[in-house]
C-alpha cells in the first residue's frame, strides 16, 4: 500500500527424506486442533438490495476485550501448532546464526560530521552512528542516536531523520509498537541534546526544515471518536513547526477544511528558495503547488491540479524549476520550465518518455535516470539539459538505490542487489564515472553456486508476464522441489531482484524460490498498472494463478509442494488464489492483508485505496465485482482449502487486523478438512516497518516451518549442508 512498505515473501524450505506418513501426520496433528469458539452476530449490510451478513463485525473493535480474548485463544491454538514442529527451532537457529553478520549503509555528510546506519548483527533496530569528516572514520565512530533505547523489547524504531542544511539541528520520528502514528523529537545535532516539547500524533508525513526557524510536517486530526488504530482519517494538514513553540501553535499551511485532501506533503527545495506542496486523494496522482518563501502572504502557485497524473520537483535554479511527470507520458519524462510558466503548455522535455519506466534522481549537479527493463534495473547518467552522458555499468541483471545527494556533492554512494547478489555499496565520482567497491556484505553466502533467471509465461488472457526464478545450480526438475511462489500485483509497485538472508537456506537445499511480476504493479509503467485495477483487478489473480501453473508444468514442484506468498495487498492476492484455485497449492501464506473489499475504505487511510480497488459504494456494478472476489465472502463450504497461516499484527493501522481476524474466524467455521487455518497475531506489531530483528526472525521460522510441515516434510536429518560439501 501507498505510504509504507509492503511485507516481502520470503521463503525457506528444505529437500529431505520423510521418516513417517505425511498424512497420517497430518491428520493427527489436524486432530488436535480445536479453534477458539467464535460468536456469530446478526450485522446485515444491504448493498443495492443484496443482503451480505457480517456476523464477525464486532471483531473490528481492536479495544473490545472480547476482542481481546479471541486474539489470546487464536495465538494459543497457532503457537500450540507450530511448536509441535520438530524443527521450527532449528530453521530459527539457522536463521539467527545468518542473520548474524554486521550490516553497514552508506555514509551520508551533514554539517561538520559524516553519518551511517549500523547493526552489529542481531540489534532489534538499526543504529546511527556519526564521525568528524576529515577527522574521523567509521572505525572511530560515535553514536548519534540509538533506537535500541527507546523501548525494551525493540518494538519502538526510528521513523526517519531531518537536518537543518548546516547539519546544526536534526528532527526525527519514532514510532512505538509498529503504528503509523509517529512522534516527533527535536535536537541539537552537535550536543544531542532534546530541544523543546515533543510532537505528537505525526502521520504519514516528512520533515523538511526551514532554515533554522522550524520545520513542515503533515499529519491528521487523532480520532475522538473511535479506535485510534482503526478509525478512519482522510483530511490530511500540512503545518509549520516554529522552534521553541508548543505543537498547539503550529501553523496550519495547508489542507484541512479550506482544501480537504487524503495526502498531503511539503518540502523546502535544496537552494532553500521554494516550498512545494504535492497534494493527492488517492494512491495514484497528485497535484503539485509552489511559493517562494521569500513572498510568505503570496499564494501557492498551482502547477498540476487533478488527480490523472503523478509528478514531483527534482531541481530548482533561479526562477528554472525541473519536473518529473507522466503527464502525457506514462513511463514517465522530465521537463523543465519556469516560475512563471508552469502551465504545462509551457514545459519542455529535457529527458523524454522512452518504452521503459523512468524514475530519476539529482546529485553533484547531474541527473541519474534509472530505468526498469523487464523489471531490472539500468542507470544512465544525464546533464541539466538533458544530454546522456554515459551508461553507469552494474554488476548484473538487478535492482539499483542511492542515486541522489547534494547538488554539490563530488560523488554519491549507491547499492546494487539481486535474488543471488547481497546488497552492496559501490561509490561512485561522477565527474569521472568511476565506481568502486565500498562495502561489501558480509552474509554467509556464495552466489557462484546459484542460477537466478528470468522467464515469460502467460496468463489466462494470453498476456506475456515475466517471472525471476532463483534455485541451486542442478536441482533436477522432477517435480519434487518445494517451491515459494511470492507476488503483490498493486498500486504501481515494481518487484525488482532482491536479496534476502532470509531465503538462503531455502536454496542451500534445493529450494525455488519465484517472484512473479503481476499487472497491477509499475514494472511496464502506468498501462501494466492500470490493467490490474478497478474492475480488472481479476488480471491479477488470473497472473498469479498462471504463475504456479508454469513452474508446475515446468516441473519445478507440483501442487503438494508449492506454496504462495504476499503481504498487504499481496495478502489479498494469496488469500482470493486460495479461494479460487485452492487446488493449486499446498500451502498458503496471506499476510497483514486487504481481505474484506467490501469495507476495507472505511478504516484509516483505506479510502485512499479506491483508485486501485474501487469500493462498493461506487454502484451496484462495482459492488458485484468486489462481491465477487473479496477473500471473506468467498470461502465456501465443502472445499479442500491448503493449509492457511493469515498472519499480522495487533497494531496495524495500514491495514487493520480485522481483515485477517474475520478471514481467518471465516475459514475456521466452513473448513471441515485436515489442514490446519490458523492465524498468527504479533503482539506489539503494526504493518511491518521498524519491526525489531528478533520478531522477524521468529516470524519467518514460523513461516517457513509451517510451509515445509505441510508439505509433508515431518524430519530435517541433514538440514545445512556446508557451502564446501555443495562444492
Amino acid at each position: 500500500m501507498k505510504k509504507g512498505p509492503w511485507i516481502t515473501g520470503l521463503a525457506i524450505a528444505l529437500s529431505v527424506a520423510c521418516t513417517e506418513n505425511p498424512k497420517e501426520k497430518e491428520e493427527s496433528m489436524s486432530a488436535e486442533l480445536n479453534y477458539p469458539e467464535t460468536r456469530k452476530d446478526s450485522t446485515v449490510d444491504d448493498y443495492f438490495g443484496t443482503k451480505v451478513m457480517d456476523p464477525y463485525r464486532w471483531l473490528e473493535d481492536d479495544r473490545s476485550p472480547e476482542t481481546e480474548a479471541w486474539v489470546k485463544a487464536e495465538n494459543k491454538v497457532s503457537f500450540g501448532y507450530l511448536e509441535t514442529i520438530p524443527y521450527r527451532d532449528e530453521l530459527k537457529e539457522k536463521l539467527t546464526e545468518l542473520w548474524n553478520y554486521e550490516k553497514v549503509g552508506a555514509p551520508f555528510e551533514e554539517g561538520d560530521y559524516t553519518y551511517f546506519y549500523k547493526n552489529n548483527g542481531l540489534q532489534n533496530q538499526y543504529v546511527i552512528y556519526r564521525f568528524k569528516t576529515g577527522e574521523g572514520n567509521m572505525d572511530n565512530a560515535e553514536v548519534f542516536l540509538d533506537p535500541n533505547t527507546f523501548a525494551e523489547d525493540g518494538s519502538t524504531s526510528l521513523g526517519g531523520m531531518s537536518f537543518t542544511k548546516d547539519g546544526s539541528l536534526c528532527a526525527y520520528q519514532i514510532s512505538e509498537g509498529g503504528s503509523d502514528w509517529r512522534k516527533v523529537i527535536i535536537i541539537d545535532a552537535v550536543s544531542k541534546q532534546q530541544i523543546g516539547d515533543t510532537l505528537k500524533d505525526v502521520k504519514f508525513s516528512g520533515l523538511s526544515w526551514r532554515g533554522k526557524e522550524g520545520f513542515y510536517y503533515s499529519s491528521y486530526d487523532k480520532p475522538v471518536n473511535g479506535s485510534q488504530l482503526t478509525a478512519m482519517t482522510d483530511m490530511h494538514k500540512l503545518y509549520f513547526h516554529r522552534l521553541g513553540t508548543p505543537q498547539s501553535e503550529d501553523e496550519l499551511i495547508f489542507g484541512g477544511e479550506r482544501m480537504k485532501r487524503r495526502y498531503i506533503s511539503g518540502y523546502v527545495t535544496e537552494d532553500s528558495e521554494y516550498l512545494v506542496i504535492s497534494a493527492a486523494e488517492s494512491t495514484t496522482g497528485n497535484e503539485l503547488y509552489i511559493k517562494r518563501l521569500d513572498m510568505p502572504n503570496a499564494a501557492f502557485k498551482s502547477i498540476v491540479t487533478g488527480f490523472d497524473s503523478e509528478q514531483g520537483i527534482i531541481h530548482t535554479a533561479g526562477d528554472m524549476i525541473w519536473i518529473k511527470t507522466n503527464l502525457n507520458a506514462p513511463n514517465g519524462r522530465v521537463v523543465k520550465t519556469s516560475f512563471e510558466a508552469l502551465d504545462p503548455e509551457n514545459w519542455v522535455d529535457v529527458i523524454p518518455e522512452t518504452e521503459n519506466v523512468l524514475e530519476i534522481g539529482s546529485a553533484g549537479g547531474k541527473f541519474f535516470a534509472t530505468y526498469m527493463i523487464d523489471a531490472v534495473h539500468k542507470v544512465y547518467q544525464y546533464s541539466v539539459d538533458g544530454q546522456m552522458e554515459r551508461e553507469i555499468e552494474l554488476p548484473g541483471p538487478g535492482s539499483v538505490g542511492g542515486f541522489g545527494g547534494k547538488w554539490e556533492d563530488k560523488e554519491l554512494y549507491y547499492s546494487f542487489t539481486s535474488y543471488i547478489y547481497p546488497g552492496t555499496t559501490f561509490k561512485y565520482n561522477i565527474e569521472s564515472g568511476a565506481s568502486e567497491l565500498y562495502r561489501k556484505s558480509a552474509v554467509n553466502f556464495d552466489p557462484e553456486l546459484y542460477v537466478s533467471k528470468q522467464v515469460f509465461y502467460t496468463s489466462k488472457d494470453g498476456t506475456k508476464v515475466p517471472m525471476i526464478i532463483t534455485h541451486k545450480k542442478g536441482i533436477q526438475l522432477d517435480g519434487s522441489n518445494p517451491t515459494m511462489l511470492y507476488g503483490y500485483g498493486g498500486f504501481n509497485v515494481s518487484l525488482t531482484p532482491y536479496f534476502s538472508t532470509s531465503n538462503i537456506v531455502w536454496l542451500q537445499q534445493g529450494g525455488v524460490y519465484a517472484v512473479a511480476n503481476l499487472r497491477g504493479g509499475g514494472e511496464y509503467g502506468e498501462k501494466w498498472h492500470e490493467a490490474g485495477t478497478l474492475m480488472k483487478k481479476q488480471n491479477v489473480f488470473d497472473d498469479f494463478i498462471a504463475a504456479g501453473e508454469y513452474l508446475i508444468a515446468q516441473k519445478y514442484t507440483t501442487s503438494e509442494k508449492l506454496a504462495i506468498s504476499g503481504g498487504s495487498n499481496g495478502g489479498l492476492l494469496v488469500a482470493a488464489t486460495l479461494t479460487q484455485r485452492p487446488d493449486l497449492m499446498a500451502v498458503a501464506l496471506p499476510a497483514v492483508g486487504v481481505l474484506d473489499m467490501l469495507r476495507y475504505h472505511k478504516f484509516t487511510a483505506g479510502a485512499g485505496w479506491h483508485t486501485d480497488y474501487g469500493t462498493a459504494d461506487d454502484s451496484q456494478e462495482m459492488f458485484q465485482y468486489l462481491y465477487g472476489y473479496s477473500p471473506l465472502h468467498n470461502v465456501k463450504e465443502g472445499v479442500e482449502y491448503p493449509a492457511t497461516m493469515v498472519t499480522t499484527g495487533d497494531h496495524d493501522d495500514r491495514v487493520v487486523p480485522a481483515h485477517s481476524f474475520k478471514f481467518a474466524a471465516e475459514l475456521q467455521a466452513k473448513y471441515s478438512g485436515s489442514n490446519p487455518m490458523l492465524i498468527r497475531i504479533e503482539t506489539n506489531a503494526g504493518h511491518g516497518a521498524g519491526k525489531p530483528t528478533d520478531k522477524i526472525i521468529q516470524e519467518q521460522a514460523d513461516k517457513w516451518a509451517f510451509s515445509l510441515y505441510n508439505m509433508g516434510y515431518m524430519s530435517l536429518p541433514h538440514p545445512y549442508a556446508t557451502e564446501t560439501a555443495a562444492h
